[in-house]
């Protein structure tokens, strides 16, 4: 399996992934188009202007909500903004109503005030697979964002999601910190690209109330048998982020997984 970069928006049909900035990706597997986690508005940076925070986006939107085409599916990995965007999710479910949505079981209530209240939902829960469309089957996976949150029924708040179809396994892991239970389950789906954030964490940005996800090593670990390490949750807010030099100097050691950065604008074309 090859991923190599190149310019624009892939066409259809073209087994991509396309970045959306923070754990945002289009990706389209040459027959399904998905996409997952879109964050393309300014919404955060409206709700915490002026704050210490203020969530000023370092990078602008690769594309518009009204050049993104129609997907065959969205994912949704839990409910914060930056990955469950009522200004994205809401203008998508209205250009295209009968567009259906994978969202955790356990914030069912959330997404239908941010996405519609008529939005089709496709609830799901972490140890479950599903096949929401011909061809694609669908794993659910716990995901802990620095802990392991449920509700009241024993769900997980937050997800991630194995995707195969064809020869091609794919893993998004959602927000999340390393945890027995998730690398046993990682290792036995066996992805070929996984896709990580890489921010990390530290006791002052949790002590503001901003969870973390794995480093930059500990996405290494979970991706080691993985053919391709891709890395995002960077780049979009100052606070919280980390320095792409770090990440092209680890690429540049790493022989598995590749680690490919991905860039705003361009896509990474998967290829034989």
């Amino acid at each position: 399996m090859r991923l190599d970069h190149a310019e624009g928006f892939p066409e259809a049909g073209t087994p991509a992934l396309y970045w959306l900035g923070q754990a945002g990706f289009w990706i389209d597997t040459g027959t399904h188009r998905l996409l997952i986690d879109p964050y393309l508005s300014d919404s955060l940076a409206r709700k915490y202007a002026g704050t210490a925070h203020p969530h000023l986006r370092m990078m602008p939107p690769p594309v518009t909500m009204e050049a993104l085409p129609r997907p065959d599916l969205v994912l949704v990995t839990h409910a914060h903004t930056d990955h469950m965007d009522p200004d994205t999710l809401g203008p998508l479910h209205r250009r295209f109503p009968d567009l259906p949505f994978v969202v955790p079981a356990a914030v069912e209530d959330v997404a239908r005030q941010r996405i519609g209240a008529d939005a089709p939902l496709r609830k799901v829960v972490a140890g479950e697979t599903v096949s929401p469309l011909p061809g694609l089957d669908l794993t659910v996976f716990p995901a802990a964002h620095e802990t392991r949150e449920r509700d009241d029924q024993g769900r997980d708040r937050f997800l991630g999601y194995g995707l195969t179809t064809g020869a091609l396994r794919l893993y998004h892991s959602g927000d999340s910190v390393p945890f027995d239970a998730l690398d046993a389950q990682v290792q036995a789906f066996a992805p070929q690209i996984a896709l990580l954030p890489v921010n990390g964490r530290d006791p002052a940005r949790r002590a503001a109330g901003i969870p973390g996800n794995f480093t930059l090593d500990e996405a290494l670990h979970l991706a080691r048998e993985c053919a391709f390490l891709v890395p995002h949750h960077f780049d979009m807010f100052a606070f919280n982020t980390i320095d792409p030099a770090r990440i092209d100097s680890a690429a540049a050691r790493s022989r598995r997984p590749r680690i490919i950065r991905p860039a705003a604008g361009g896509h990474l074309r998967i290829g034989p």
